[in-house]
């Protein structure tokens, strides 16, 4: 059903290494530099530490291959490395990450890294290990919290710098206005849109937005699980796309397999435009902010032009 990839780009591991060259336990590159070593499970993570930490922060990905599935990822030791030698790791928690708190316990021990900060994104919002859908980052009041929290870890490891790091993180929240005027402009003018979907992963915004997601979570749980969804659901969801009963098709992707592609061609052919989503950010041409507005963009051009934006 859904096949297990385990890669990671050459280029991404190479850069890590010539990083991990200058790095030490006090979680600094070239320390005359000054620099904070921050690393981001996934990329719109690191963007965010990026634009809050500017120039005292040197930021790694580790996440950041659109042909990867991130559910499945397994850590190279260059990269356990990296993380090792982090000062501040902003990670998502409720499973999807998991090889990042492997390697942060692996690294507890003698000589690993005490002054470490550790910003496990599930745990900031307060949510239980039950919640059904780890794709965090859609969710409107995710990145104001994570800003907030990346500004008072960079203000302890560097208190000489709090100032800019709590002024950076209010610029960044202030930069998240259009986005959240499109949702609530898109709720307003669409209201109780239907959609069908693959996966959850653009569930907290279509929520945000306003819309009904038609297809059984049960369906969209899994196929990001990679399990064999019921005949029933399957069933359910060719009928929403030949009916026409949605007006958008919200498609990751990210992970495909035969039974996403499947539906993505029965979109096409019934006339359903397609909205694509994604588990990491797509590059090069996004941060975070301009990311999440064009996706409600494409959601609106599917809406009210009827055209798809297959592709970011």
């Amino acid at each position: 059903m859904l096949e297990h990839r385990r890669s990671l780009l050459a280029a991404v591991l190479a850069t890590l290494c010539a990083l991990i060259a200058g790095c030490g336990p006090s979680g600094l590159v070239s320390p005359g530099q000054g620099r904070i070593l921050a690393v981001g499970a996934e990329n719109q993570y690191a963007n965010v530490i990026a634009q809050v930490g500017g120039r005292y922060v040197t930021t790694l990905a580790i996440e950041s291959n659109p042909n990867t599935d991130p559910h499945t990822f397994e850590a190279s030791p260059s990269v356990a490395e990296t993380v090792a030698a982090a000062g501040l790791v902003v990670q998502n928690g409720l499973g999807y990450d998991t090889f990042m708190e492997r390697i942060e316990s692996a690294s507890g021990g003698v000589g690993s890294n005490s002054k470490r900060k550790v910003i496990d994104v599930q745990k900031l919002l307060g949510l239980p290990d039950s919640t059904s859908n780890p794709h965090l980052w859609y969710a409107p009041r995710t990145m104001p919290s994570v800003a907030r929290a990346i500004a008072a870890d960079l203000s302890a490891l560097q208190p000489a710098h709090a100032a800019y790091f709590q002024d950076n993180a209010a610029s960044f929240e202030r930069s998240l206005t259009p986005w959240h005027v499109a949702l609530e402009q898109f709720a307003t003018e669409y209201p109780h849109t239907p959609v069908a979907t693959t996966e959850p992963v653009g569930d907290y915004m279509l929520e945000a937005a306003g819309t009904v997601n038609l297809t059984p979570f049960g369906l969209q749980a899994d196929i990001m699980n990679g399990v064999d969804p019921a005949p029933q659901d399957v069933t359910l969801q060719n009928g929403l796309l030949a009916s026409n009963r949605v007006k958008a098709f919200v498609y990751n992707q990210q992970v495909t397999d035969s039974l996403t592609q499947s539906f993505l061609q029965q979109a096409r052919r019934y006339g359903v435009p397609v909205v694509a989503v994604y588990e990491t950010m797509p590059t090069p041409g996004y941060d975070y902010q301009s990311w999440m507005l064009a996706e409600v963009r494409a959601l609106r051009r599917a809406v009210a032009e009827k055209r798809s934006t297959e592709k970011l």
